[in-house]
């Protein structure tokens, strides 16, 4: 690990010759899953350590949705962020970010589930097809549009696949994150919401109450673990001071420090382990999943002729395609 921390900083330290001098603040965006207040003590103990590590201020960013850190990004208000995939993806396109390390759970694994949630005194709501059924006039709580797992994976896995649009299927469709969509289901507000394993297991912490009056009633493949993205024009020195605290951090130093730092990792977010290497390819699957989504959109949009319908499939089987190869060449994909 130190060899590869060293090769990496060397390779960093080449990229590019802008100065740390230039920057005066790091500020560090975190999408906005639960309350700011939560987030902020959560992010607190490792940011403070990040501060040490790079000699500059640390500065959480918070905004209002997951949008609000990506544009922030693109105007160079956010440095480093925490992302999902599919807002992860959002930043690399159009907000000039790179994905640089990958979030791991406490045992290590890499990955979490998206959840479809009702309260648990609904007996007539216990699978899939009981959401699907658009003569109930149900109350669905959706996530941020920019949310993988509280959007575009039940999008694909619940909606488009079963030819479903919930603007048309349901009552109401509020928009939240992804505590507030658990409230929700736990005080009734709505009949079903989307969620993912991880905002459950800190609303069993936090509020074991209404944790209590949930129940799952579906569960989607696994969703590759959150990264973390960086500015790719920050100064290579900078980027390599980053690059080897997040690589380090609960792996090196003396037993005292890894201790410590894996206490403060257990208690950030839903509960880290050690940050891994990671890199724009992790967003492979999000692009594939992504893609399949619109070809099924278009396969379904009757306002188009057939002639339209199979041009635009066309490209998207093309991008697909594309997509397929870089994804047999890239080591574990």
């Amino acid at each position: 690990m130190k060899k590869f921390i060293l090769g990496g900083l060397a390779a960093l330290a080449l990229a590019g010759t802008a100065s740390a001098e230039d920057i005066k603040q790091l500020n560090f965006g975190i999408i906005s899953t639960e309350s700011s207040a939560a987030l902020s003590k959560s992010f607190e103990p490792m940011l403070k350590d990040l501060e040490k590590a790079v000699g500059v201020p640390v500065k959480a960013y918070f905004a209002q949705d997951y949008a609000g850190v990506i544009e922030g990004m693109r105007f160079k208000k956010v440095d480093l962020a925490w992302y999902g995939n599919k807002s992860a993806m959002e930043a690399v396109d159009r907000a000039g970010g790179e994905v640089f390390v990958q979030t791991t759970k406490k045992d290590g694994s890499k990955g979490y589930y998206s959840l479809l949630l009702v309260n648990k005194s609904r007996t007539d709501l216990n699978e899939v097809k009981d959401v699907l059924d658009c003569s109930k006039g149900l109350n669905f709580g959706n996530g941020d549009a920019n949310s993988t797992s509280g959007n575009l994976v039940p999008s694909y896995y619940v909606f488009a696949i079963n030819n479903v649009n919930p603007s048309n299927c349901y009552k109401n469709v509020a928009v939240s994150n992804h505590e507030g969509n658990a409230l929700a289901v736990a005080m009734g507000q709505v009949d079903f919401a989307t969620n993912n394993t991880e905002s459950m297991d800190r609303l069993a912490q936090s509020r074991p109450d209404d944790f209590a009056k949930i129940k799952e009633i579906w569960r989607s493949p696994l969703i590759p673990s959150d990264p973390l993205v960086w500015r790719k024009d920050l100064p290579s020195d900078v980027k390599a001071k980053i690059h080897s605290f997040f690589l380090g951090y609960g792996r090196l130093g003396t037993p005292e420090e890894v201790s410590r730092a894996r206490e403060i990792l257990k208690t950030t977010s839903d509960g880290w382990g050690p940050f891994v290497a990671s890199s724009d390819a992790q967003l492979y699957p999000i692009r594939q999943l992504e893609l399949f989504k619109s070809k099924l959109k278009i396969q379904n949009d009757e306002k188009l002729s057939a002639d339209e319908k199979k041009s635009k499939t066309a490209e998207i089987d093309g991008k697909l395609a594309d997509l397929s190869k870089l994804m047999e060449t890239t080591p574990n994909m």
